[in-house]
């Protein structure tokens, strides 16, 4: 039920004001602020530049997203909260793993948003039928746009969190009880190399939350090891005469 005595259905309150979500967990407000704060005046800060200790109290619900094709993105990275919520590591799962079937096509809508507008995306959630050991949990979620180091969006910070989930028994889904969809404005400008840390300016000692190995989420890691590299360096020494 939303405020006021009014349902709210899936899919139905796009733009909806901010006053509709009675939440505002200290997570959801430092991971917004932490963003808003990299971002700047651009229309959206880089994936390179998070780092794990400006979010230090919202870590535990912190996660980041990877599009991997249109209406599809995984999780690269999750707290625990998440991985409780499931009871599994969700890190290369779906995001819509997190919803019931009923919502999924909300959600993946909401995500093209979120990489092809971009936008800012909140969504406030309530348990799905038969997903909960107890009724009345409730939960609100963040999604906000980075850049790759490709400089493409195919990225996002969010984070997740509940009020009532109790802990066991999982996995646990949501539906979508209200949405809001904010497009983001901004410098928009060509990317330049220079806009991405070098190999010696990357951050070296980022928490292990944030912390990404890409191999686990190749399509075929052995393969694209055992793959002989297309360019190969020669020096004036290896030349004969």
């Amino acid at each position: 039920m939303g405020e006021n005595g009014h349902e709210f259905e899936a899919n139905s309150i796009i733009g909806f004001g901010m006053r509709a979500f009675s939440m505002k967990h200290p997570a959801i407000a430092q991971i917004e602020g932490y963003w808003e704060a990299l971002r700047g005046d651009r229309q959206v800060p880089l994936r390179a530049e998070v780092d794990p200790r400006g979010i230090d109290q919202a870590l535990e619900n912190a996660f980041i997203l990877e599009r991997i094709a249109p209406t599809v993105a995984r999780f690269r990275l999750a707290g625990m909260h998440l991985n409780e919520l499931m009871g599994m590591e969700v890190r290369g799962m779906p995001v819509t793993a997190l919803f019931d079937p009923a919502d999924r096509a909300t959600v993946t809508a909401l995500l093209e948003h979120v990489f092809e507008e971009p936008a800012k995306a909140r969504m406030r959630l309530e348990a799905a039928p038969g997903s909960w050991t107890q009724p009345g949990a409730v939960g609100e979620l963040i999604l906000l746009p980075l850049r790759s180091d490709l400089g493409d969006i195919s990225r996002a910070l969010g984070c997740l969190v509940t009020d009532g989930a109790p802990v066991g028994r999982a996995p646990h889904r949501f539906r979508v009880a209200a949405e809001e969809i904010k497009p983001l404005q901004g410098l928009v400008r060509t990317v330049r190399q220079s806009d991405y840390p070098g190999p010696e300016t990357r951050r070296t000692e980022d928490a292990p939350a944030l912390h990404e190995d890409a191999a686990p989420f190749d399509n075929d890691a052995s393969a694209a090891a055992s793959r002989a590299p297309h360019l190969r360096l020669v020096h004036d020494s290896d030349r004969e005469g």
